[in-house]
Order: C-alpha cells, then sequence, then structure tokens
C-alpha cells in the first residue's frame, strides 16, 4: 500500500467517524447553566395579609423592599420575580402595590387574595372609601 493510498483511508475513516457513533455526542456537550431567582418572593399568605388603609411601612414589613421604586410615579411599587432553571423561565410573578398618601389603595398582578378576587368587583371600592371617609373625618 502506497503512502498516498494510506492518507486517503485514514481520512476516509476520520470522515466516516464524523458521520455517526460517539463523534456527534461530543458536540452535543454543553455548558452547565445554573438556577437564577431573581426578586422578591410574594406567597399568597402575604398578598392576603394586605388591608387597604395600610401604611407604606406596613406594606413594607409584610412584603419587604420593593424592587422598584419609580421615581416618576411615588405611589407606586412593583414587586417582581423571576426564577430561571436550565437557562429556561420557570416561573414569573409581578405585583404592583398602588398608594393614595401614605395609605395603601390596591393591590395587581399574579398574586392576589381569593377573598379579594371575588369580592373585588363590588367591595373593594367601598373599602377603598371607607379608610378615606374615616381619615377625613378624624382630622
Amino acid at each position: 500500500m502506497s503512502p498516498r493510498q494510506l492518507v486517503i483511508l485514514v481520512s476516509a475513516l476520520f470522515v466516516a467517524g464524523c458521520q455517526g457513533g460517539i463523534m456527534p455526542s461530543l458536540f452535543s456537550l454543553t455548558a452547565y447553566k445554573i438556577d437564577i431567582q431573581q426578586g422578591n418572593v410574594v406567597t399568597q399568605d402575604m398578598v392576603a395579609k394586605l388591608q387597604p388603609g395600610m401604611t407604606r411601612s406596613q406594606v413594607r414589613f409584610v412584603l419587604g423592599t420593593p424592587l422598584v421604586t419609580d421615581v416618576f410615579h411615588p405611589d407606586r411599587w412593583d414587586y417582581v420575580y423571576r426564577l430561571e432553571q436550565g437557562g429556561k423561565l420557570v416561573e414569573q410573578r409581578k405585583i404592583v402595590v398602588v398608594f393614595s398618601g401614605d395609605k395603601l389603595l390596591r393591590v395587581e398582578g399574579d398574586v392576589v387574595p381569593a377573598t379579594a378576587a371575588a369580592a373585588k368587583p363590588v367591595a373593594l371600592p367601598a373599602q377603598e372609601a371607607k379608610p378615606a371617609a374615616d381619615l377625613a373625618g378624624k382630622k
């Protein structure tokens, strides 16, 4: 066998080896992607503790420090939570807490108490107006 034939044979074996077998599994290896948890974890129980008329400090005590406080909207706090596992988004939540002055007006977003969600169209407007009337009567 001549050296030229040997080179052709070895080259053919290398090319044939790339078609299947063990080589494709070597190229399918990827880097490990860590789990990334960002933001505030806000549970259903935490939101259930919120009541219209609570002060900002009481809300901060229940939910923790907000992730986003907007300079242009000082009466709005945003609580955002994201969980990525293996580079894929597994869970994402967003809670918006709205104040009127220093008092809690309403809670919007993904996690709301079941009783407030069912009674929201009827009960919440009356509850929102009630603390404002109480404050006006105390002054």
